[in-house]
Parts: C-alpha cells; structure tokens; sequence
C-alpha cells in the first residue's frame, strides 16, 4: 500500500515542521528566501523643490533656455534676473576658446592650425629643431605662458618642415599670426633679453598687440594692459627672488 504524506502550508512561504525536517534530512531543497520589497521612496518633484540661487546653478544651459516662460519666475524679479545672468555666462564661456598647452604640427597641418585658427584667435607658432638647448629654453617659457592664457594658441614646428631649407643660426623663431596674416616676428632668443623668461617672451610678444589672451573677457585693449600690468608684477617678483635666492647662495658659501 503507497504511503501518502501531506504537507500542510498555512501561509504562502511558509512551512511545517515535516518540511523542516526532511531539508535537515536532505529530502527537500533549501527554502526559498521571503520576498520583502523595497522601501517605497517617492520620486522627487522638480517643480515643488525651492527655485533659489543654488537651483540654478545646477541646470545647463538648455534648462535655464527652457525656464524663459516659468510662470514662478515672472513674478519674482530677482529669479528672474539671475537666470539671465547664469545663461549670459555659460555662453559667454562656451565662446572662449581653450588651448592650454603648446601643440605640435606638421607642415601638412599649418593652414588648419595656424592660417586659418587665427581667423578668430591669436596664434603663436615656434619654429624649433630637437637638440638645440635654446630651443628648449624657449618652448619651456611657451608651455608656462600656454597654460596662463589658455586663449591664445600655441604650436611648435620643426622649423624645416615649415620652410624648406631654413637657417639653424635663426633658431628659435616665433611668428604670431591673427586674421590669417603674420602680425610679428622674433628671430633667435636676443628678442628676449640676456634671459628668456616666460615675462621677457610675454612682454615682447603683446608690446604692440594683444597676442595673449586668459579668456577672462574685455576689449582687446583692455585685455593687453591687463597682461601687461600682470607680466611686469611677474617679472619684478621673479628677479626679487632670484636676487634673493643669489644673496642666500653667497651667505653660504662665505659661512663655508
């Protein structure tokens, strides 16, 4: 005679005794753990979170568009306002050009980078060979200034590949474009004075033109006298310390 056994569950996922004793045994698979749902988090209200100073300036610029015919800022003039000002800066930024470091081209690339880049902005490019300490020198003072002001660009070119057959005596040239024309030309390191600096390279290079450029806004002439009251703070703190860092030297080895 067959011998029937019955289970008996009560509430769905939960079990006898019996059951409990046959998993002990081996009889049944281990039960299934007890479904419990996530805690029930409402989603977050967009329009009811509190429209201040900090809210804005969190949305992109497309957002801030999208809020011109938000009826809770028509009546707040302040809201308003500061809107405008978020979005006027975001564009403001977006047209600034960023370079920040001195690219290396080829003679390919030279319309693309230079002739036709300074339809717009300042181009600084430097005609250089491998293995000239002067050189170096010089690219080492453009990389400093390519960081400060990040509006201008800056290239570097082996000075063969960009015209045939020229003199290594000329080594380093720098020539400056703008509207697709060159605007200046610096043959060799005596334009900088007895030592190149980044100040001494920065102070040839916007005497008569704007050439450097932080991104920071204003005219153009604004924006050279700007640089130029900054290079010259420069250059004085400079050779205040390295008058400093001479007499520190001295008053060591005369204690020696």
């Amino acid at each position: 005679m067959a011998d029937y056994h019955f289970v008996y569950k009560d509430v769905e996922g939960t079990s006898t005794q019996w059951d409990d004793i046959q998993r002990k045994l081996g009889n049944l698979p281990e039960k299934a753990p007890v479904f419990k749902p996530e805690a029930y988090t409402p989603a977050k209200d967009e329009s009811s979170a509190p429209k201040d100073q900090a809210w804005f300036d969190e949305k992109t610029e497309e957002e801030l568009e999208d809020l011109e015919d938000d009826k809770d800022l028509e009546d707040n003039r302040f809201l308003e306002e500061y809107r405008k000002k978020r979005l006027s800066e975001m564009r403001e930024a977006a047209k600034v050009r960023r370079y920040g470091t001195v690219t290396p081209i080829s003679g390919s690339d030279f319309v693309r980078e230079v002739t036709q880049a300074s339809a717009e902005d300042w181009v600084v490019v430097c005609l250089y060979k491998d293995g000239f300490a002067q050189c170096g020198l010089l690219l080492g003072c453009l990389d400093e200034l390519a960081s400060r002001y990040p509006a201008t660009k800056f290239v570097k070119i082996i000075s063969t590949d960009c015209i045939p057959n020229y003199p290594d005596c000329n080594l380093p040239t720098l020539l400056v474009y703008h509207h697709g024309a060159v605007k200046g030309t610096h043959v060799g390191m005596k334009s900088f004075g007895r030592r190149c600096t980044p100040e001494s390279v920065a102070l040839v290079l916007c005497q008569s033109e704007p050439v450097l450029n932080d991104g920071k806004g204003g005219d153009d002439e604004s924006s050279r006298e700007a640089v130029m009251a900054g290079v010259r703070r420069q250059f004085i703190e400079r050779v205040v310390k390295d008058h400093e860092d001479k007499d520190n030297d001295d008053d060591g080895y005369n204690s020696d």
